[in-house]
């Protein structure tokens, strides 16, 4: 079957077939014909998705092609190396500490000042520590499995996460990115899920926008962006939120919960232990030195953490240019290369460039971060069109994703956002 008639339903009055290959000259991707309706559908303008779907076909290239590609020392773990990674961010982490230890001698118009700086920087700084232990949990950090999970175990218990619960739904995330009925997380919902709302689909080819539903006013998206970033992980976390939808309560501490397997009970429980041990210093703090002190020298820097963790991952999986998947479309490499590459400016040596070489981390999970770069630059000249990478400021690019991928039809093989 074509990747045209794969895509019939959704996708089909606006597709052309690309050019397979590797070339990097991005023409090898014909634009849109000068014919195409700029609308379609009681007037209403085409989603943003449509003129990547019209653009897209099934690569002729395999992984092997890919990881040929990339020097091969980029796949060296070093374990020295990582610990230095570290050291630097638990040094800057105390560092804060201590400079925010002082933030009591400043007048209150200062302080004002001081401490949500501190509570900016600290969040910025632990993210990057988030991200070491995400490492661990690829197996990325160093060749022997003992020191990838001792590490993450201690660093993501610290960041309230639980270790082992999260390494196995995450890794399921990465066998089957973009997949609509197996991927972990940032699943898509359906025109299904919506029926209410916006009925039956009337046309047999209509990307166009639902406005009636989704016109909300502004400052609704914008609340609702801001839940989001406030409390999208911890419920991820305790209701498998933005996850596959279950008959049952699913949580990442329960160990009997459907997103994991009988096998894996004892080491959900040993997250949860570790959990229990963290929230228990917490308390123990807060009693010697009040919980005003960890509210503002933890729980804050916490909640930064939770939204630059959210913010970027769902940057990296909710953008018009990234299609989904039925199962008998799917597979590895067509998931892999569906996740979008973003610059971050400075944060990126912070957040160990976790942002703009995700693509790279996708394709190939057990490498490094630390080369990283090197493997994106090779991963780009050989995808060519099919790398993505979107180049608008972050802040316009949440509003741009949370407006309009907002769900996916239930038809077809390959899905794209709508609004």
């Amino acid at each position: 079957m074509s990747p045209a008639s794969n895509n019939e339903d959704s996708t089909g009055a606006y597709r052309r077939q690309a050019a397979v290959g590797t070339s990097t000259d991005n023409t090898t991707v014909p634009p849109l014909s000068p014919a195409s309706p700029k609308s379609t559908g009681y007037g209403r303008n085409v989603v943003a998705s449509a003129t990547y779907a019209a653009r897209w076909s099934k690569p002729a290239f395999t992984l092997n092609d890919v990881r040929n590609a990339v020097p091969a020392h980029c796949f060296k773990r070093d374990t020295a190396r990582s610990f230095r990674y570290i050291y630097a961010d638990a040094a800057g982490m105390l560092a804060l500490w201590a400079l925010a230890t002082q933030f009591y001698r400043l007048p209150l118009w200062a302080a004002a000042i001081a401490w949500p700086a501190y509570w900016i920087a600290q969040g910025i700084v632990c993210t990057g520590l988030w991200v070491i232990a995400h490492e661990c949990g690829h197996q990325a950090f160093s060749e022997k499995a003992w020191i990838n999970n001792s590490v993450g175990y201690v660093l993501h218990s610290f960041l309230l996460v639980p270790y082992y619960s999260w390494k196995f739904t995450h890794g399921k995330h990465h066998k089957a990115n973009a997949h609509m009925t197996k991927d972990q997380v940032f699943v898509p919902s359906t025109r299904s899920d919506h029926k209410e709302k916006i009925g039956e689909r009337q046309e047999p080819a209509a990307p166009h926008h639902d406005e009636p539903v989704w016109a909300d006013a502004p400052i609704a998206d914008l609340l609702n962006i801001v839940a989001m970033l406030t409390f999208g992980w911890p419920m991820y976390l305790l209701n498998n939120a933005t996850g596959q939808r279950f008959q049952e309560w699913t949580s990442h501490f329960r160990p009997t919960a459907p997103i994991f397997e009988p096998k894996q009970w004892f080491h959900v429980v040993a997250s949860d232990i570790g959990m229990g041990i963290m929230l228990a210093a917490l308390f123990l703090a807060g009693h010697i030195w009040g919980s005003a002190a960890v509210l503002k020298f933890y729980v804050i820097p916490y909640l930064n953490v939770n939204a630059w963790l959210v913010l970027i991952t769902f940057l990296q999986h909710t953008d018009p240019q990234v299609p989904h998947f039925a199962d008998s479309e799917w597979n590895y490499l067509l998931g892999a290369i569906s996740t979008v590459d973003r610059d971050y400016g400075v944060l990126n040596h912070f957040f160990h460039h976790i942002g703009d070489t995700h693509v790279a981390h996708h394709i190939f999970s057990t490498m490094p971060h630390y080369h990283a770069e090197e493997a994106t630059a090779a991963i780009k000249k050989f995808l060519g069109p099919y790398y993505l990478y979107d180049k608008t400021p972050i802040a316009k690019a949440v509003w741009n994703s949370y407006t309009t991928c907002k769900f996916v039809e239930d038809e077809g093989d390959v899905k794209w956002f709508k609004h």
